[in-house]
């Protein structure tokens, strides 16, 4: 795919939808770092529905130590590996208040080292809280890149070098937001929606469905 063509495509996503943003439900950076830590494996509507029930009076690394693993298990367990991610989640509240005074770290070094947070969940994290030009490559986006042409590669890290070289400048910051997105309600895994898609005519795949 050219330059001219990538560059057409993230002008009508911008023109589509000019402020995208994460569809999970978050206050602040801890509660946004914790939804996406959260969300691994899970969808964004299961996340807000748990986190809706106890962000409210328990929403900072002191009120999540205070409710404890099991405590926090309870709230959570209709979320996949539920135990798992309670154990993390607690286990980041202590890195976070003995290691940051609480607060979330805005770099991707720091915010890796903490348990359960791998790099998608801290270029989300530093995408949307901090507001820097990362790339988090989710199954949509791997699989936007790919079907699309705009940023073909084998595997997750892969499209992110390829996403970060080939997104022009100017639609960094809101890029992994609108490919989601698109990945997430038009650019499906089975059956592309291609009639309803914005960029149907610039996109590189073969099969498209008709209308």
């Amino acid at each position: 795919m050219n330059a001219a063509k990538r560059q057409e495509i993230f002008a009508r996503l911008q023109a589509a939808n000019p402020h995208p943003t994460t569809e999970l439900e978050y206050d602040t950076p801890f509660q946004l770092l914790i939804a996406v830590l959260l969300s691994a494996q899970a969808t964004d509507k299961s996340v807000n529905i748990a986190t809706r029930k106890f962000f409210p009076d328990h929403g900072t690394p002191q009120g999540l130590l205070a409710l404890g693993e099991e405590g926090l298990a309870d709230y959570i367990k209709t979320i996949g590996l539920y135990r798992t991610k309670a154990k993390n989640t607690i286990a980041t509240c202590k890195i976070l208040l003995e290691q940051h005074g609480g607060e979330v770290p805005q770099t991707r070094e720091a915010l890796e080292a903490l348990p359960g947070v791998g790099r998608k969940t801290a270029n989300v994290v530093l995408n949307t809280a901090f507001g820097q030009p990362t790339m988090a490559v989710d199954t949509h986006i791997f699989r936007v890149s790919n079907r699309t042409g705009i940023a073909p590669g084998k595997n997750v890290l892969e499209v992110e070098r390829k996403l970060e070289k080939f997104v022009p400048r100017e639609y960094m910051q809101d890029a992994h937001h609108w490919l989601i997105l698109l990945g997430r309600y038009v650019c499906v895994a089975r059956k592309p929606k291609c009639p309803q898609c914005g960029i149907s005519d610039l996109c590189e795949f073969k099969q498209k469905t008709p209308a």
